[in-house]
């Protein structure tokens, strides 16, 4: 059984506290995609990349009161 790894070093590492291992900081993550609230902030950075045709697509459901835009390039 692994030693227990205790508390301070569980928040330096920023491991959940229900695991008993400490987390990795060199673990590798893909680059996430940028969102917005707004189809203004959207359109507004799009603009300013130099993207000509865009799409722009909701993360979240439809019956959601809040919005998660994303940009997808066609």
């Amino acid at each position: 059984m692994a030693k227990k790894i205790h508390t301070k070093k569980k928040r330096y590492f920023g491991s959940p506290s229900h695991h008993r291992s400490i987390r990795l900081k060199s673990r590798k993550r893909s680059l996430r995609s940028r969102t917005f609230k707004t189809e203004e902030a959207a359109k507004a950075y799009a603009e300013k990349q130099g993207i000509k045709k865009f799409e722009i697509a909701n993360l979240r459901g439809e019956f959601s009161k809040e919005k998660k835009l994303k940009l997808v390039e066609l």
